[in-house]
């Protein structure tokens, strides 16, 4: 594989760092040890600016090439924060926190960008600015949000922002990609109804809302199957049901769903809040019960830039030999938020034969670590060529 020889020599060193984020993961924005260990070795590394709190725990560092006459700012993203999740990996670094594992490889990404970031302040063979970006809570908090909202784009005047994440399953430094919409719209939803308990044995005295909610369950499934395009992406799932009792001869007065909603486009993802509202209101009204429906969007819909994907597929090929087109990803990447703000793309690199993310048992392999950094450095030095 050819990627950059320095990275094969400091392969060891930037292993070293990502173990240890492994052994000690943080969640959410409680990224306080791991922003403080990347702050330091961005000074280290001679970084020309070195700012913490960006997004409340986030850590920016900035990179000036030895000349700037292009004008060009690139940010280079990667994740901080890990998951709440029991490590069963039984690894000589698995996670000294209860609870807490790095099971999306977060810790690798965090890694490579170090071991990128060092490289670029030693060689600096460049026209223009990096900004690295290193950002607390993409499992489910906004992290990348709150640090466009702090103004990071502005405050730097990144032009263009790209973002890796390893991916089980395929070969180990292996690259894929795809232009415009790759990972989904996340949204949830739960429905409160409310109906008349009683005693199980006189149903006619009642208003069932164990029925309500069942039926409300199946019919929304026909949200995907029967009112969205066939060809158009939608997952509406219900993953939760709760009722306000636990005894087998009383009918709940209340039950509970929640439920996920993923979609690929705008359109789709008002589709499922006015559908999931207008079932739930209309099954419930049909049973003499009432739904409360609360619709919460989270993150949205990441979408790449078309150049930027064609230049970062390229980019990939240098480095690995080839780069294959990606399928769409259900799952959401709040690195979405940053591509918003400004033109960009995300790509996959392989993370070989493993348990899938989110797994007590996943790991990231350290194989994939000199590809991944070659590929930033490389995304750095092809776009603003040393003049």
């Amino acid at each position: 594989m050819p990627v950059k020889n320095r990275f094969a020599e400091l392969q060891d060193e930037i292993t070293a760092w990502r173990r240890d984020f492994h052994e000690h993961p943080e969640i959410l924005f409680e990224t306080h040890r791991t922003a403080g260990v990347v702050a330091e070795k961005l000074k280290a590394f001679g970084c020309d600016e070195v700012v913490t709190g960006i997004g409340r725990t986030g850590v920016v560092g900035v990179i000036k090439g030895k000349s700037d006459t292009s004008g060009k700012v690139i940010g280079l993203r990667a994740d901080m924060d890990a998951l709440p999740i029991h490590e069963q990996t039984g690894l000589d670094y698995a996670s000294k926190t209860d609870g807490a594992m790095h099971a999306c490889g977060h810790d690798g990404h965090t890694a490579m960008l170090l071991g990128a970031a060092k490289y670029l302040s030693e060689t600096r063979n460049f026209d223009g600015t990096v900004v690295v970006i290193f950002q607390p809570a993409e499992e489910g908090g906004g992290g990348g949000k709150e640090m466009c909202d702090d103004g990071m784009m502005d405050r730097w005047n990144i032009q263009e922002v790209y973002g890796m994440h390893n991916w089980p399953g395929r070969p180990v430094g292996s690259f894929a990609i795809r232009p415009g919409a790759f990972f989904a719209a996340t949204d949830q939803f739960e429905v409160f109804f409310e109906g008349k308990g009683g005693h199980a044995a006189k149903p006619h005295d009642n208003i069932d809302t164990t029925v309500m909610a069942a039926t409300a369950v199946t019919t929304l499934q026909t949200i995907a199957s029967r009112n969205a395009d066939p060809v158009d992406q939608l997952v509406v799932s219900v993953t939760s049901f709760e009722t306000s009792s636990k005894a087998f001869n009383v009918i709940p007065q209340r039950v509970h769903i929640k439920g996920t909603v993923r979609t690929m486009s705008a359109a789709m993802r008002d589709l499922a809040e006015q559908r999931i509202k207008a079932i739930c209101a209309g099954i419930s009204g049909t049973f003499g019960g009432t739904a409360d429906v609360r619709y919460y969007r989270g993150y949205p819909v990441m979408v790449n830039s078309d150049a930027q994907t064609e230049f970062a597929a390229e980019v990939a090929t240098a480095v690995s030999g080839n780069c294959e087109e990606a399928p769409m990803v259900m799952g959401g990447e709040d690195f979405a938020f940053m591509l918003e703000e400004r033109p960009g793309a995300y790509i996959l690199v392989g993370n070989g034969d493993t348990a899938s993310v989110h797994h007590p048992e996943y790991n990231f392999n350290d194989e994939a670590i000199p590809a991944g950094c070659s590929w930033w450095a490389e995304i750095v030095e092809r776009r603003m060529p040393a003049a």
